[in-house]
């Protein structure tokens, strides 16, 4: 028989029928608002900021009326010749290197005395550790900057022999402040992916004869280990967003600048008014962002995988 008989005898193959979305209304109702909201909200001023950025203030005239006009990447140009914009980035690269790995150290440390079960008392520690995640950036950096004042502090003692609001030590007074307003943030995060793990698993390693210190670090530690990802990511993204404490302590520090952070040079730029230039400040500093925690993920994703 001819290859051209056998084809034309064998049976068609199917085509594949397409799957049919079951609900597609009901997806729609869902998505539409988050999209809309994301488009509203981020999309439209990223793009906002991006053209603002690339736009220059054209005057005819020493006193002649003000228009903008598109001026490429001059401001930008302006902004990697801003040493005071540089310096700030610096001095929270330096901040993050030492608040964030405290931080998420002690965030875990409580994480880790809370899934103990030698651990009494645990929803009073587990409220206690996250309260002050309740009080507002403001109010804590107010209640600190009284704290650290040596003429308004209970420690007097302290305050009058280490001068907190200087300029040697006022950035890790600042740091003081965001770990202890956002260590139970961070807790909360690490320890509900601990209360995940199936208690099968602790239930082997006690078996096989392992304490509670070895549980947690042969165990507990590693499977946490996306947590603690998340939690650095949104760390190193706080970090170099750094805006309501440092601001709140210019009132009683005056080694804290108007441009003592990335933001606040944002802030202090834009109320000049020189709105195109903040624009530009706030476009390097979203890639610097994305860049450094990019870069994290990279790193913790090949620490991971070796």
């Amino acid at each position: 028989m001819s290859a051209t008989a056998t084809a034309a005898a064998s049976p068609p193959v199917p085509r594949p029928r397409r799957r049919r979305v079951p609900h597609k209304g009901a997806i729609l109702a869902f998505t539409v608002p988050f999209v809309v909201l994301f488009v509203l909200f981020y999309l439209i001023p990223i793009a906002y900021a991006v053209w603002q950025s690339l736009l220059v203030v054209e005057r005819e005239g020493t006193f002649g009326e003000a228009r903008e006009v598109f001026g490429g990447f001059q401001q930008y140009l302006l902004v990697f010749q801003n040493t005071a914009f540089w310096t700030s980035v610096g001095r929270v690269l330096l901040f993050g290197v030492v608040q964030v790995p405290v931080m998420l150290g002690l965030a875990l440390l409580f994480a880790l005395l809370l899934d103990s079960p030698l651990l009494r008392g645990k929803k009073f520690f587990r409220l206690a550790f996250f309260v002050p995640y309740a009080v507002p950036g403001v109010i804590a950096a107010i209640m600190w900057g009284f704290l650290y004042s040596p003429n308004l502090s209970p420690f007097e003692a302290l305050t009058s022999n280490v001068d907190l609001l200087s300029a040697d030590l006022v950035l890790w007074s600042i740091a003081n402040v965001v770990t202890w307003v956002f260590v139970g943030y961070n807790m909360l995060i690490i320890y509900s992916t601990l209360l995940a793990i199936p208690q099968e698993v602790y239930e082997a390693a006690r078996i096989d004869g392992a304490g509670q210190a070895r549980i947690a670090w042969s165990i507990k530690i590693p499977l946490v280990r996306p947590a603690l990802v998340l939690t650095g990511v949104l760390s190193i993204i706080g970090t170099l967003q750094l805006l309501a404490e440092p601001q709140t302590f210019r009132s009683f520090s005056s080694a804290v600048t108007s441009t003592y952070t990335p933001n606040m040079t944002i802030y202090a730029t834009s109320a000049i008014p020189n709105v195109s230039l903040a624009a530009a400040f706030s476009v390097v500093l979203a890639l610097a962002t994305f860049i450094l925690s990019f870069t994290f993920l990279r790193l913790s994703r090949r620490g991971a995988a070796s």
